[in-house]
């Protein structure tokens, strides 16, 4: 008892009690009139039921003892018997002796009906039953494999061990001195994935009488996705619970360290686990990406309406004027500017990568040189009035188509160098401080990219100072002046981009290229030919060749005075 307080309730591992059938009800019907040779039946008896054994069942017997015990009844009940003083559910050592009856059977039971022949040992021979070996039986037990009783599997193996069921028990004993085994869990290694181990911590009683677990610390555990930090001044085993930092996870309790995620995953809110990281692009799917490809469609529709109309009244003199064949290949190159933006949306692909800006260069370079010959087309007309005037030999198509030929064939040189040297590629922005990948396309060289930038807005430049200053011709149908708005709008929303361009990643970066592609097209497309669709709808009376003539004697005037 001075032991009591600090041994009650020992939890420790003890051999597999199992079920043995009808063993309850034999133990339960012992009797010392059953069994009156068991020298030990009469003492167990006359100790558990206190009292005195005797054979003779009279008024005197009955009564006392002369020591004062009183007589056995022979009436007396084991059943009524509290478990501490006789168990009869917890005999371990007897089930283990129980199942090696089972075994030692089962392998007398395949001695015997083994035949001659089929038999394990030399020349398939059987052992001599019931003259065998004790070395033969033995061959036998070794590979036993049955049931008991109650359904349990027996068997051994290599090493000669039985099933390593194992159970797990707390001794309790009680303030009036009696004492219990109680089974809290269990282990059985050859049950099913997630039984092997059961505990039953509820059925643990802890000092005091508690079921919940005590706490040997001064603080709460740390719940996952927390780490343990030390308080300075307090015992090690006080601290505090500080949440993991951004990227870092810990799904243990009363962790100490946080665990930092891979550059690909982040952690969840909670901080207990690493969650992969969303890939970020302008999609088609998303509102920015949709607007931007649908606006896309809709400015080369409007190109493509512009070509239509073009063709259908080509013959008109508003069509004619200032090189018809070149119109039709700017509109043309106008509808491929806007639909090349297109290719800027979805995820950024190795092909798409080193396609976008190649394409996007080259195709602006013949759009800008189509501008800029059509602006020289109508400085040379308009000085070749005279005619012995040298000037008229530059306005034949050869000139003009050679010029836009070699304006885009210097632009397919730059992007083929920058592809076969620094092509652009795919690239992955991993930073561990972003809960994002930003997937984007990767300029490979920025000299390069700058380089196809140079060369369109040296053309842009060009097609603008010239048609600025023609801008005042008195010719008829001059579009200089339109050349001129156009072109600072082109000049103007490629230089905002640069800085833009500088200060923007990711899908907004590539939002803001598009974007500078729509506008700049658009200003060309909108500045040059709108007056022209506004003549031919709207003032048809002014395309016509008679209004040409009047305009042109009035040219004549004008020039007059202006010289």
């Amino acid at each position: 008892m001075d032991l009591w307080q600090t041994l009650n309730n020992t939890v420790g591992i003890a051999a597999h009690s199992g079920e043995m059938p009808m063993f309850k009800e034999f133990l339960y019907n012992i009797h010392p009139a059953k069994f009156p040779n068991d020298i030990f039946m009469k003492e167990f008896w006359e100790h558990v039921f206190s009292c005195q054994w005797t054979e003779e069942l009279n008024s005197t017997a009955t009564g006392k003892t002369p020591e004062g015990k009183r007589f056995c009844t022979q009436m007396e009940s084991l059943e009524t018997l509290d478990v501490s003083a006789y168990d009869v559910n917890n005999f371990r050592f007897t089930y283990t002796a129980y199942n090696a009856i089972y075994a030692l059977a089962q392998a007398l039971h395949n001695v015997k009906v083994c035949t001659p022949g089929n038999g394990p040992f030399a020349n398939r021979t059987c052992a001599d039953y019931p003259d065998f070996q004790p070395w033969q039986l033995l061959h036998y037990l070794k590979h036993v494999r049955t049931k008991n009783a109650a359904g349990k599997e027996v068997f051994f193996d290599k090493n000669g061990d039985g099933p390593q069921l194992r159970d797990f028990v707390t001794w309790q004993m009680t303030s009036k001195g009696t004492s219990r085994f109680l089974k809290v869990g269990s282990y059985d290694p050859n049950a099913p994935k997630g039984q092997m181990f059961i505990m039953n911590s509820s059925a643990i009683e802890w000092g005091g009488g508690r079921h919940k677990v005590p706490l040997s610390i001064c603080s709460e555990p740390c719940h996952p996705g927390y780490r343990k930090s030390a308080i300075k001044g307090r015992p090690r085993c006080c601290f505090d619970c500080v949440p993991c930092s951004d990227g870092s996870i810990n799904n243990q309790t009363d962790s100490t360290d946080c665990v930092k995620c891979l550059d690909d995953h982040w952690s969840s809110d909670l901080r207990d686990r690493c969650i992969p990281k969303s890939m970020v692009f302008l999609s088609y799917w998303e509102p920015l990406g949709l607007i931007l490809a649908l606006l896309s469609i809709f400015l080369s529709l409007n190109a493509l309406c512009v070509l239509g109309v073009f063709l259908w009244y080509r013959d008109t003199p508003v069509v004619r004027a200032n090189n018809r064949a070149i119109s039709y290949l700017l509109l043309v190159s106008l509808t491929l500017c806007f639909l090349c933006a297109i290719i800027f949306i979805g995820r950024p692909l190795k092909v798409t990568c080193m396609l976008r800006q190649i394409i996007f260069g080259v195709i602006f370079s013949l759009c800008v040189s189509c501008v800029l010959v059509k602006t020289i087309t109508v400085v040379i007309a308009f000085s070749a009035t005279k005619p012995d005037s040298n000037l008229k030999r530059f306005l034949g198509p050869k000139i003009a188509y050679t010029v836009v030929l070699a304006c885009t064939l210097i632009q397919v040189l730059i992007g083929v160098i920058w592809v076969s040297t620094t092509p652009p590629f795919p690239e992955h922005i991993t930073s561990s401080a972003m809960r994002e990948i930003i997937v984007e396309c990767n300029e490979g060289s920025i000299v390069w990219f700058y380089s196809m930038l140079a060369f369109m807005g040296f053309l842009a430049s060009i097609s603008f100072l010239v048609s600025f200053l023609a801008r005042k011709l008195p010719d008829s149908f001059n579009e200089t002046k339109f050349i001129t708005f156009s072109m600072l709008v082109f000049v103007s929303v490629w230089l905002s981009f640069i800085p833009a361009y500088l200060s923007t990643k990711g899908k907004y970066l590539v939002a803001v290229e598009i974007f500078a592609i729509l506008s700049s097209i658009a200003g060309l497309l909108f500045c040059i030919f709108t007056p022209k669709i506004f003549i031919i709808f709207w003032k048809p009376e002014q395309n016509t060749r008679e209004y040409l003539i009047s305009k042109s004697k009035l040219s004549v005037k004008s020039k007059s005075k202006y010289k």
